[in-house]
């Protein structure tokens, strides 16, 4: 057991309750609690049971962001110590003329809840510490807390998952608590019972399945409450059967919490439970046991419902998928992928299905319960899980089929539209197509009037399913919604039920008589929903003679049947070809479309293909794909993609950073308060990521950067040029350059110290990494990229953003320039405002 700091230990044994008037400024009682009281992972010294709120404080913007007054404060050096009554001078624009912020004390119930109107609410507490030592932060219902000023992540879905390890500073320590979903926040500090050990809030695990003699991959969260980097460490798994596995842990930089990846061995005899327990032990680089810990894992028959797990590609992390297998062993059975609604497991997904003896029916995660609407990340979860399970189902791909209840309608929707030559057909059941007009009042329609809004916009474009509504035509479609929804209303479904009227022959639509949003597992798990989808199926490639495909983005969707969109010329807009095949010959016209490819080593002529368009007539070769450049008003042939240009495999907006198993390098070369902000920056975001998106990423400072060493792996740069001793290895020809005191943008210079920016640039060392830009001109403007709404599904990010650090609380009235990179990822070829 780790040895407590004795005045703390003192002080939560022996300290009495003392009021807040008799703190003398103090808002919570100094040491809490009369008694210790033990978690898992530590002992409590502290709970907080009194606060002070500032209601109606935050400015929510689905697009946008939210709008935070008091971390502006905070970054601006302009935030108070509040008191009971004191009031922020401050209003958003567009809220009433009386509206008067101001800090109100508030108390914890019984539970240790803050609870009473919280909505937008700020809750600030602060703790008296009589001296300086590593605790754990157990706070719940919060999206964000700031720590002394440094920003760490929340826990707004109320899971209990979060443990953040903290310097807790001799004196004073402040924390400010942004608002959740629901509207309530709890918060206690722990001491941890080991510098290193493992946690079991969040643990991802396979079944074991009986006759399948492989390794499986399992996932848990290890805590490192040191100031050092643990690295070297090594997790045996040990099956109470005598089997085991080793794997060394990924590392973990100082103070911060990290889901690492383990190996579960594979029990040689059959077991007969249900269940089987293993136990996780965890050895420095010394060979020395740190921790250990008990982990229960479920034993089930191939043939009943049970879950799997993969290495994403996305992060490197370890992922579920969960089944409910055909009863049949007939090979070649239909593929159903099912996307689950929000707050669904995927474990519980398919357990709402009967099993069938056609289909195997496969749930992803989305990367957690809410994950991110099925758009960004979600989709490519999809994706992953439907390569991953079609490996071990050997399925029927002409037989591949899609549905999906509420957030999983969406879910339906969205990736049907996106990869129209996925689908033989799709059902979405109590979805909403287009989140944003879901959430009518997400939306603040003065935005749409702001110079930037234009990029923002068009940065979220592909999430604007409806524009992408003609690439059904190549599916079929089942719409499946209970007549009395009050969630999502039936309205969503009558209005896809009126778009696909004008063009599409091959629909159903059924309102279900007197259906709430969920009236039984029937409302997904609906018989004629199923006899549709079985009686469709993809066409052969080479039998498609007619393809009509949108996309708003070759980086998120860009190929269909026989063709590919591989560059636009304007980016982030909408994006169509229509192609026919008639014998020998291929006429198709475009919509700013820059770069297209046919496929048409994949098609069966005759002769000599030829391609038509504007009258022209292009003769391509027998058997050999044909790449077309739209220059100066006409086609022409290019030998082949430039892969140093925007290509599908590496494309904008800014979010696209974040993918091809990122690693993130945060900067050492600046003074102390930049080297603690950007390191801290790097794992707030690691952290943000880890709760959204079930996510474990590399960090890694600037020092121990090295390219062969992560080689065409996508790099997320923390700091400038002056800083962060990686930029030039990676940025150094970049026309966007940015140094302490400026931000260079093409040939303008921004001569300011309070700028920040969010961009993303090729790797020069790569064909299809990227990099992402995290950085800022100075102290103030390094402040400014607290927000990672980057990580959110729905907000719009172009590929380039600068900023004032008045972003913050202003939005967009605080871009200076936002826009895409031109094709050539030129400044000059892009598409900006400024």
């Amino acid at each position: 057991m780790r040895k407590i700091p004795a005045l703390l230990l003192l002080a939560a044994l022996f300290s009495a309750y003392t009021s807040y008037a008799q703190q003398t400024g103090n808002i919570v009682e100094i040491f809490g609690k009369d008694k210790v009281e033990t978690v898992e992972e530590g002992i409590i010294i502290h709970e907080f049971t009194q606060g002070l709120a500032l209601r109606n404080a935050m400015k929510p913007g689905m697009l946008t962001g939210t709008q935070d007054i008091v971390f502006w404060q905070i970054a601006t050096k302009q935030f108070d110590r509040p008191q009971a009554g004191s009031k922020l001078n401050h209003r958003y624009e567009n809220d009433p003329e009386d509206q008067v912020l101001m800090w109100e004390a508030i108390e914890a119930d019984t539970a240790g809840i803050f609870q009473g109107d919280l909505n937008r609410a700020y809750v600030y507490t602060e703790f008296e510490s009589p001296e300086e030592t590593i605790a754990l932060l157990d706070a719940t219902g919060h999206t964000r807390v700031f720590i002394n000023g440094l920003p760490r992540e929340g826990d707004h879905y109320d899971y209990g998952y979060t443990l953040i390890p903290f310097k807790l500073q001799k004196g004073l320590n402040q924390f400010v608590y942004t608002y959740g979903r629901f509207g309530r926040v709890g918060s206690k500090i722990i001491l941890p019972e080991k510098p290193v050990q493992f946690t079991s809030r969040d643990i991802t695990l396979p079944s074991i399945i009986r006759g399948e003699n492989q390794e499986r991959w399992g996932a848990v969260r290890v805590i490192n409450a040191t100031e050092e980097t643990v690295s070297g460490y090594q997790i045996f798994c040990i099956l109470e059967t005598g089997e085991q596995t080793v794997q060394e842990m990924d590392h973990i930089i100082s103070l911060t919490t990290r889901k690492v990846k383990f190996r579960i061995p594979f029990p040689v005899r059959t077991i007969a439970a249900d269940s089987m327990m293993a136990t996780l032990i965890l050895k420095n680089n010394e060979g020395q046991e740190i921790d250990r810990m008990k982990i229960k894992l479920t034993v089930m028959n191939a043939n009943r419902h049970h879950e799997r797990t993969f290495i994403s590609q996305i992060d490197g992390s370890v992922q579920y998928y969960s089944i409910a297998p055909s009863t049949s062993d007939e090979p070649g059975q239909a593929f159903v992928l099912s996307v689950h609604g929000a707050s669904v497991e995927a474990t519980n997904q398919t357990r709402a299905y009967k099993q069938k003896d056609w289909a195997h029916i496969v749930a992803p995660t989305n990367r957690r319960p809410f994950g991110f609407n099925w758009e960004e990340w979600g989709r490519l979860d999809a994706l992953e899980v439907l390569h991953e399970a079609r490996k071990v189902f050997h399925t029927d791909s002409a037989r591949t089929y899609l549905t999906g209840h509420s957030m999983g309608g969406h879910g339906t929707w969205f990736l049907g539209a996106t990869y129209p030559d996925k689908w033989a057909a799709i059902a979405p059941a109590a979805g909403y197509p287009d989140i944003i007009s879901y959430r009518r009042t997400g939306v603040d329609s003065a935005m749409f009037e702001a110079p930037h809004f234009e990029m923002i916009y068009r940065g979220a474009r592909t999430g604007r399913v409806v524009d992408l509504a003609r690439n059904y035509l190549q599916s079929g479609v089942y719409v499946l919604h209970g007549g009395a929804d009050a969630v999502v209303p039936v309205e969503q479904a009558r209005m896809m039920r009126e778009v696909l009227g004008k063009f599409h022959n091959n629909f159903t639509y059924y309102e279900y008589p007197g259906g709430s949003h969920w009236y039984g597992d029937h409302c997904m798990d609906w018989p004629p929903l199923f006899d549709f989808l079985r009686q469709n199926s993809i066409p052969v490639l080479k039998e498609v003679d007619s393809i009509e495909f949108q996309t708003a983005s070759p980086g998120v969707s860009a190929s269909n049947y026989w063709l590919c969109i591989n560059q636009q010329i304007h980016p982030n807009e909408i994006s169509q070809v229509k192609a026919v095949k008639s014998g020998d010959t291929i006429g198709f016209e475009t919509n700013n479309v820059a770069s297209i490819t046919f496929l048409l080593s994949q098609l069966d002529f005759e002769n000599k293909p030829v391609l038509s368009v504007q009258d022209k007539f292009i003769h391509a070769e027998t058997d050999k794909d044909v790449t077309l450049h739209f220059r100066q008003g006409h086609w022409q042939i290019v030998d082949a993609v430039n892969l140093t240009e925007k290509h599908p495999g590496r494309y904008g907006g800014f979010k696209l950073a974040f993918t091809n198993n990122m690693v993130f390098v945060y900067a050492t070369n600046g003074n102390t308060e930049e080297n603690e902000w950007y390191k801290n920056k790097a794992h707030f975001d690691a952290e943000t990521f880890w709760y959204r998106g079930n996510g474990s990423i590399d960090i890694i400072p600037d020092t121990d950067f090295a390219p062969d060493h992560y080689a065409d792996r996508n790099v997320i740069i923390y700091g400038n040029a002056d800083n962060n001793l990686a930029w030039n290895q990676l940025l150094a020809h970049c026309p966007v350059q940015v140094k302490n005191g400026s931000i260079s943008f093409g040939e303008r210079v921004f001569d300011c110290e309070s700028l920040g920016t969010y961009f993303i640039y090729p790797r020069p060392d790569s064909q299809f990494a990227s990099v992402g830009v995290v950085a800022a001109s100075g102290i103030d403007g390094m402040k400014a990229l607290y927000p990672n709404d980057y990580f959110s599904g729905i907000t719009g990010f172009p590929d380039l953003m600068i900023f004032d650090v008045d972003l913050i609380k202003e939005s967009l009235g605080s871009v200076i320039v936002s826009g895409f990179f031109g094709n050539d990822w030129s400044v000059e070829g892009g598409e900006f405002v400024d």
